[in-house]
């Protein structure tokens, strides 16, 4: 049997959820607004959900569940829909490096720094 991963939404971003205007479409979720939960075994997201139902781990508005294939899908009002992760687009020029580090292939002792 299938788990999902529960992803549970922070306290500080569930009103604003629970607030805020259904829109159509998949979700655009960011990590950062989430913490882990633990996992449920189940047949499908509507079975997960009903087996947390009746539990002190029932799924609130705005928690997410995460099959297997990395599939995520949103708990709202009107039922289990799609949702995907936002993932910040890094800033020109960031590729990883560190500030003032030399980029690839300069031989250590002719960075800006070190001249």
């Amino acid at each position: 049997m299938p788990a999902f991963k529960i992803h549970r939404i922070r306290d500080s971003h569930f009103e604003h959820f629970r607030w805020s205007p259904h829109t159509a479409g998949p979700a655009q979720v960011k990590p950062r607004d989430y913490e882990a939960g633990g996992e449920v075994e189940a047949a499908s997201v509507y079975a997960a959900w009903s087996a947390l139902r009746e539990t002190d781990r029932a799924l609130r508005i705005g928690d997410l569940l995460e099959s297997v294939d990395g599939a995520l899908h949103i708990c709202k009002y009107v039922g289990i829909e799609e949702a995907h992760w936002v993932v910040p687009e890094p800033k020109p020029g960031e590729e990883g490096s560190l500030p003032g580090a030399a980029p690839e292939g300069t031989p250590l002792g002719n960075t800006p720094a070190a001249q």
